[in-house]
């Protein structure tokens, strides 16, 4: 896909301050620093729409991104991430299930996990958790260019089975750096929009 037009709308925190305008969403969901910005900036060819950081946990708001004038990428707080209060972690957990839950725009979440390791606890019950609310997901294993290549597919394999995945979602390895899988998580993303 040709992105020609890229802009963030609104940093929300709560239903009220959603977009209105009715437009298809895409939500990325991941462990902080796992790389949503960067997967992001790498779709649409941009250095830095949405920020990266070398602090996690610092997308504390669902950060809606106008697409093309035609659908939104809604990136949601990064989880476990341990120096951040109960308390904000709780507040946050709301603020995501509220607009999981609710929002009838949301088409499908891409769930993002670092190939390099096994996913998380916190990304199978992130997993688990889409689910449960009947949502299409889409895996992308990010950092693919730091695998071997004859080592992919046991990376993807391993991936596939810790998180008991359905058979109709895909994962789709990715590198924010060669831009490898760019063109799959496109096609792939093409279907719910």
């Amino acid at each position: 896909m040709k992105v020609t037009d890229a802009e963030i709308v609104i940093s929300a925190v709560s239903k009220k301050q959603y977009p209105s305008d009715r437009l298809p969403e895409i939500a990325l969901a991941g462990r902080s620093n796992v790389g949503k910005s960067s997967f992001i900036n790498k779709l649409i060819n941009r250095k830095n729409l949405a920020r990266t950081s070398s602090k996690p946990g610092k997308t504390q708001t669902l950060n809606f991104y106008k697409i093309n004038q035609s659908f939104y990428f809604v990136d949601v707080p990064g989880y476990g991430y341990a120096k951040v209060s109960k308390k904000e972690r709780e507040k946050w957990g709301h603020m995501m299930e509220e607009y999981f839950e609710t929002r009838e725009t949301l088409k499908a979440v891409v769930l993002i996990t670092d190939i390099r390791h096994e996913p998380t606890g916190d990304d199978q019950q992130m997993y688990d958790f889409l689910k449960y609310y009947e949502l299409p997901v889409i895996v992308i294993g990010t950092k693919l260019d730091k695998i071997p290549k004859g080592k992919r597919i046991n990376h993807l394999n391993r991936t596939r089975q810790v998180l008991e995945m359905e058979p109709e979602d895909v994962v789709i390895p990715f590198s924010a750096e060669t831009g490898e899988g760019k063109d799959a998580a496109w096609s792939n993303l093409r279907q719910y929009l």
